[in-house]
């Protein structure tokens, strides 16, 4: 087994468009691309802003508030906290894509998975997760009902259902959230992958919520859409056609993200 100091040195990414006889979708191989030994300063920047955000929606009731009324003291003095705990963590390194260096080089290795991953990965799990259920099921009741309570049923349903995820989270249950880091180059598909549905699904579902009036034929049209983009994009995630969505295929150098 090959460790990070027995690494190649150089390789260049190709892409494999045809299945691979252990797939049939398109695989991702990264035998041939350059290595990259430590990550550049932009790209750790960069990553920062999405645990930022990861952190500052965990609660999630007053996030409602957040888009329902606006930024406010609380939402202030919990933003400077999460500034503060993401920046101090992302100066020692402790936050996914912000490390020096990647700690993922080889997707099939069985390498213990770090305990600042598996906290990151399951709160992004956890805003991935939460947030669809519950806006599906408040696009649900309304449609039964003809009556928003979407308010009611974060305030009700969000913490014992983020509760849910994070205990799975603890019990390494979730992908990229396990002790090995051994699954990686299949596990990374299903994150991104719901990653891209749901961030997508959701501002057009804020933005059909703000601008479409209520009422059943309204609320059915919201229902239909949002559930629609969910199963679209899930599918491109499935088939490899979405970035960080193919395999590795097993054997082969990457970074992970």
């Amino acid at each position: 087994m090959l460790s990070d100091r027995t690494a190649p040195t150089d390789r260049t990414e190709t892409r494999d468009e045809s299945p691979s006889p252990a797939f049939d979708i398109p695989v991702e191989l990264a035998a041939a691309r350059k290595f990259r030994a430590r990550n550049k300063g932009y790209y750790r920047v960069l990553h920062w802003p999405i645990w930022i955000w990861v952190f500052f929606i965990a609660p999630g009731p007053i996030t409602f508030e957040l888009f329902e009324t606006g930024f406010d003291g609380r939402m202030g003095l919990w933003l400077g906290a999460v500034l503060v705990g993401t920046g101090l963590a992302g100066l020692r390194g402790r936050l996914p894509g912000v490390e020096p260096k990647p700690y993922i080089l080889r997707f099939t290795e069985d390498r213990p998975n770090p305990l600042y991953r598996r906290i990151c990965y399951t709160f992004a799990w956890s805003a991935v997760l939460t947030f669809a259920l519950l806006n599906l099921a408040g696009l649900v009741v309304a449609l039964l009902t003809e009556q928003w309570y979407l308010r009611q049923i974060y305030d009700v349903g969000y913490y014992p259902l983020a509760a849910t995820v994070w205990l799975l989270g603890a019990l390494g249950q979730l992908p990229r959230v396990k002790t090995s880091t051994q699954g990686e180059g299949h596990e990374r598909r299903y994150f991104y992958g719901s990653v891209w549905a749901v961030c997508i699904a959701q501002p057009l579902l804020w933005a059909m919520w703000t601008y479409l009036p209520a009422g059943r034929g309204f609320d059915l049209f919201k229902l239909l859409v949002f559930v629609g983009v969910l199963a679209f994009v899930g599918n491109l995630a499935r088939l490899g056609r979405l970035p960080r969505t193919r395999p590795i295929v097993p054997g082969t150098w990457a970074i992970a993200d």
